[in-house]
């Protein structure tokens, strides 16, 4: 499973980071910390099986919907 965030799209709510901390964390300016790592789209390592639920409630609470999960 990977995660794919659409950094246009996202505003940086966070609600990500309540669903999912082991995977989505905030910067020290309250920004998607992926943002460091890409522009406009941020695909994720392989991830652990375990993190399934907390990614998909991740990507259903953002209300950009910019979190999508592939597998």
């Amino acid at each position: 499973m990977k995660v794919v965030v659409d950094l246009n799209k996202c505003s940086d709510h966070g609600q990500c980071v309540f669903a999912a901390p082991e995977v989505f964390e905030l910067d020290n300016r309250g920004e998607l910390s992926f943002r460091k790592f890409a522009k406009d789209i941020y695909m994720s390592e392989e991830l652990d099986e375990s993190l399934r639920d907390s990614v998909e409630e991740a990507a259903d609470i953002c209300p950009m919907q910019a979190i999508e999960v592939e597998d």
